[in-house]
């Protein structure tokens, strides 16, 4: 994996959560800008799924296990818009905890990445 692709996935998660976790402290659902930054961390998430693909389709292989890293590769990218989906339905200050809890979800599951991986 690009260890620099991880690390930007696992800091601009943190930087999520802990922009949600404001929001929630001050009492405020998640908005449109929480939003944006929702996708920034997605697109980022998609751009780490498309690496592991590809090199798992260039025959490298991680060292824990390739159903575990797919497994973990697919939750990463899951974990943000997940939690995103599930703020819509609860336009309350618990809205931006599930984001901010989503978004360090995600950040473990790059270290976890990471791991599984084997670097």
């Amino acid at each position: 994996m690009l260890d620099a692709l991880t690390v930007a996935v696992a800091v601009t998660a943190l930087l999520l959560a802990a922009w949600c976790g404001h929001a929630a402290y001050k009492d405020q659902p998640t908005k449109d800008w929480h939003f944006i930054g929702m996708a920034v961390v997605t697109v980022l998430a998609f751009a780490q799924l498309v690496v592991g693909i590809v090199q798992l389709a260039r025959g490298e292989r991680p060292e824990q296990g390739m159903a575990v890293f797919i497994a973990y590769l697919i939750g990463s990218f899951a974990a943000v818009p997940a939690a995103g989906v599930l703020s819509l339905s609860e336009r309350t200050r618990w809205g931006s905890v599930t984001v901010a809890a989503g978004a360090v979800v995600l950040a473990v599951l790059e270290v976890r990445l990471y791991d599984i991986w084997g670097n």
